[in-house]
């Protein structure tokens, strides 16, 4: 099964070479797969009656927590560059799928393997940062919780989908 070997030149259980082509890429599916995101959670979802999803405001929380400026524009910052384009992204080609590939052989498939990292980042996210920043935690199971791991796994999903579209490119 081909995975983003192909477009980053490594052997499916490695780590892909740190250049210009890899970079773009995490920065192009984040930034899709951070849209997907925010679509979900910002607009379909209160749109449906939900929770609203305010991903800047746990990193603005987080942020005031450290002791750092935690502005607006912080928040936004720390969601959209720093978590979205770049954490994210790093996350799954340099620890999760690695680690995924050693593990399972790369059986499964990419969707599956996506999904369960987007269930990671759900809980990376909603279980261990938000009680860092002071929150509840995994904010006491309320709507957003649920809203977040859908919006996590939908990011996990369309993350690798991007990456693996621009591997044909």
């Amino acid at each position: 099964m081909p995975d983003i070997q192909t477009a980053t030149g490594d052997t499916g259980t490695g780590w892909p070479p740190l250049n210009a082509r890899t970079l773009g890429m995490m920065m192009i599916a984040g930034v899709v797969a951070t849209m997907a995101f925010d679509l979900w959670g910002q607009l379909i979802s209160p749109g449906l009656g939900l929770a609203a999803l305010s991903p800047h405001g746990l990193a603005k929380s987080l942020l005031g927590r450290l002791g750092l400026p935690n502005g607006d524009f912080a928040g936004y910052f720390v969601h959209f560059y720093g978590v979205g384009l770049l954490g994210y992204p790093i996350g799954w080609l340099f620890v999760f799928r690695p680690v995924w590939n050693a593990v399972t052989g790369g059986r499964g498939g990419a969707l599956l393997a996506s999904a369960v990292y987007g269930f990671g980042l759900w809980v990376f996210a909603i279980g261990g940062i938000t009680a860092i920043a002071g929150l509840p935690f995994f904010l006491n199971f309320t709507g957003i919780t649920w809203v977040a791991l859908v919006g996590h796994v939908l990011y996990g999903i369309v993350l690798v989908a991007v990456m693996r579209l621009m591997q044909r490119a």
